[in-house]
C-alpha cells in the first residue's frame, strides 16, 4: 500500500482513480457501517457500492467493465477497500441520463 493510500480517504482515492473513465454518473456509497463486525471491516477496510456510467463501457461485456474498474483500483483492495460492489453501464443502458449523453 502506498503512503498516499494511508493519508487520503478510500472514497477519494476511488473517485480520483476512476475519473480516467470520464464517468457521466459516479455514485459511490460507503456501506461500511452495514458491515460492522465483519472481519474486513474490523481490519479497517471499507465496503463500497459503485454505480458508474461511462462511454468507455460501450461494447464491453460486464466482466470487461469490472476489469476496467479493477485495473484502476485493484491495488486498494484489501486495504483501504475491503469490498467494492460494481454496477457499470454504458450511457444508453442507464435510463436516468438525458438522451444527449447517450450519443
Amino acid at each position: 500500500m502506498s503512503g498516499a493510500a494511508t493519508t487520503r480517504s478510500a472514497a477519494d482515492l476511488l473517485a480520483e482513480r476512476l475519473a480516467a473513465l470520464e464517468p457521466t454518473v459516479f455514485d459511490l456509497h460507503d456501506d461500511s457501517a452495514e458491515h460492522a463486525g465483519h472481519a474486513g471491516a474490523a481490519g479497517g477496510g471499507g465496503h463500497f457500492s459503485l454505480v458508474i456510467v461511462s462511454k468507455a463501457f460501450r461494447g464491453q461485456t460486464r466482466v470487461a467493465r469490472h476489469r476496467a474498474v479493477l485495473a484502476r483500483v485493484g491495488d486498494l483492495i484489501p486495504h483501504p477497500v475491503h469490498a467494492l460492489a460494481i454496477q457499470a453501464y454504458a450511457p444508453e443502458e442507464f435510463p436516468s441520463l438525458p438522451s444527449k449523453d447517450a450519443s
